[in-house]
C-alpha cells in the first residue's frame, strides 16, 4: 500500500515537472531562456520544450510598440528662461536578449538619457524658438535616442514634446501677445466686411445708375422713332394730297382736250387756276407774260359764252 502512494506521489511529480518545460509562447511575445545561470536561446512564438531544473525563463519579453511618459523635465534656453517640458516616447524591443543583460533599468536609463538630451537641444535654442520649433525637436531627440538605446536592444520609434510650460510672466505676457493678436485679426476682418459691404452697396447703386440711364436711352430712342414715324406718315400724306391733286388736274386737263376745247378754254382754266391761288395768303403774286397779253382774249371769250 505504501508502495503504491509512493508510486503515485512520483508520477504526479513527473506530470508537474512536464508540464512545466512545456512552453507556448503567444505572438508579440518572447522569453529569454537561461541554463544554469547563462543565456540558453531566445523563445519566439510556438510550443517549446525546455529541461527542467537546469533550464528556466529568465524573462518574458513584449515586442509590441510602448509608450512612456515622462515627468515634466526642468530646462533652460539658450536666452536663459527656465521651462518644464515632459515627453513622450515610443520604443520598441527588437532584441530580448540586449534587452535582458544590456541595462538594468532601461525605462529609467531611456528617461535619463531622455532628459539629458533635451536639455543639450533646448540649451541651443531661445524661447521664441523652443515654442515654434516642436517638429525640429522631436526630430533631433528620436536620432540622439535611437543610436543611444541601440545597444539596449530598444528602437525608438518616436519621441514627442508632449507640453512646454514657460515661467508664468512669460506666460501672462504670452496671453496677451495672443489677445492682442485675437483683436487685430478680428478688426482686420471687421473692417474687411465694412469694405466689402461698402464695395457691394457701391456696385449695387452704381448697377442702378446704369439700368436707369439705359432704360431713359431705350425711351429716348423709342420716342425718336416714334417722332420719326409719325413726320413720314405725314409727308406720305401730303405727297399722297399733292399726288391727288396733280391727278385731278391733269384729269381736268385731259378731259378739256378730249372734249375739243380750244386755246382760249385752257387758258381760261389756267386762270381760274391763277384765281384760286390769288385767294390764298401769299402777299405778292407773279403774273406770267403769257397771261398778260391774252387778258383780251379772255374777256373776249367770256363775252362769247355769254351769247352761248
Amino acid at each position: 500500500m505504501m508502495g503504491l502512494i509512493i508510486l503515485v506521489i512520483i508520477i504526479v511529480i513527473a506530470l508537474l515537472l512536464l508540464t512545466s518545460c512545456i512552453k507556448i509562447v503567444p505572438q508579440a511575445k518572447a522569453l529569454v531562456i537561461e541554463r544554469l545561470g547563462a543565456y540558453q536561446a531566445t523563445w519566439s512564438v510556438g510550443l517549446h520544450f525546455k529541461l527542467p531544473i537546469i533550464e528556466r525563463v529568465a524573462r518574458r519579453v513584449d515586442l509590441k510598440e510602448q509608450v512612456v511618459d515622462f515627468a515634466p523635465q526642468p530646462v533652460i534656453t539658450k536666452d536663459n528662461v527656465t521651462m518644464r517640458i515632459d515627453t513622450v516616447v515610443f520604443y520598441q524591443i527588437t532584441d530580448p536578449k540586449m534587452f535582458c543583460y544590456g541595462v538594468a533599468n532601461p525605462i529609467m536609463a531611456i528617461e535619463n538619457l531622455t532628459a539629458t538630451t533635451l536639455r543639450n537641444i533646448i540649451g541651443d535654442l531661445e524661447l521664441d524658438q523652443t515654442l515654434t520649433s516642436r517638429e525640429t525637436i522631436n526630430t533631433k531627440m528620436r536620432a540622439s535616442l535611437d543610436v543611444a538605446t541601440d545597444p539596449w536592444g530598444i528602437k525608438v520609434n518616436r519621441v514627442e514634446l508632449k507640453n512646454i510650460i514657460p515661467p508664468a510672466a512669460i506666460q501672462d505676457a504670452m496671453e496677451k501677445q495672443m489677445k492682442a493678436e485675437r483683436e487685430r485679426r478680428e478688426a482686420i476682418l471687421r473692417a474687411e466686411g465694412e469694405k466689402k459691404s461698402t464695395v457691394l452697396v457701391a456696385e449695387g447703386e452704381k448697377e442702378s445708375v446704369i439700368l436707369k440711364a439705359e432704360a431713359e436711352k431705350q425711351a429716348a430712342i423709342l420716342q425718336a422713332e416714334a417722332e420719326k414715324e409719325k413726320r413720314i406718315k405725314e409727308a406720305e400724306g401730303e405727297a399722297e394730297a399733292i399726288l391727288k391733286v396733280q391727278q385731278a388736274n391733269a384729269d381736268g386737263i385731259r378731259f378739256i382736250r378730249e372734249a375739243g376745247a380750244d386755246q382760249a378754254v385752257l387758258t381760261i382754266k389756267s386762270l381760274e387756276a391763277f384765281e384760286k391761288a390769288a385767294d390764298g395768303k401769299a402777299t405778292k403774286i407773279i403774273i406770267p407774260s403769257e397771261l398778260q397779253s391774252l387778258a383780251g382774249l379772255v374777256k373776249s371769250a367770256k363775252e362769247v359764252i355769254k351769247e352761248d
